[in-house]
């Protein structure tokens, strides 16, 4: 048996049952990436509501990012494909977005930055 196999198996524990569910390490981690990456949902609707508006906080990003991750980890050990092409390419998707409103915001920035006061005589 392969060692990375032995040691999921063996790290992840045994599976146990709890109203009638089987419930492992594993299926924690599952649910938890599910979670993070559902509360980034719940982030945008109470931001948007404050503002009247429909808004992507920049905040949502980062819960997107970590939640991928999480559940990229999790369908690895899963071992599905499905479940891997699924969140695998969604991390750098929401890395580009962060990096598009930096560059965005600092090009706002800059012309402030550089302006001189003009003095009338």
């Amino acid at each position: 048996m392969n060692y990375a196999v032995t040691l999921a198996v063996t790290w992840f524990g045994q599976e146990h049952r709890l109203f009638g569910l089987d419930w492992s390490y594993l299926a924690i981690l599952g649910f938890l990436g599910n979670a993070i990456f559902s509360t980034r949902f719940l982030i945008q609707w109470i931001v948007s509501e404050k503002a009247g508006k429909s808004v992507i906080p920049i905040s949502f990003w980062y819960w997107s990012i970590a939640g991928s991750i999480i559940m990229c980890a999790y369908w690895i050990m899963e071992r599905s494909p499905v479940g891997i092409l699924a969140y695998l390419p969604n991390s750098f998707i929401y890395m580009r977005n962060l990096h598009l409103i930096r560059k965005h915001t600092r090009m706002a920035i800059a012309p402030t930055l550089t302006q001189v006061p003009h003095n009338e005589n």
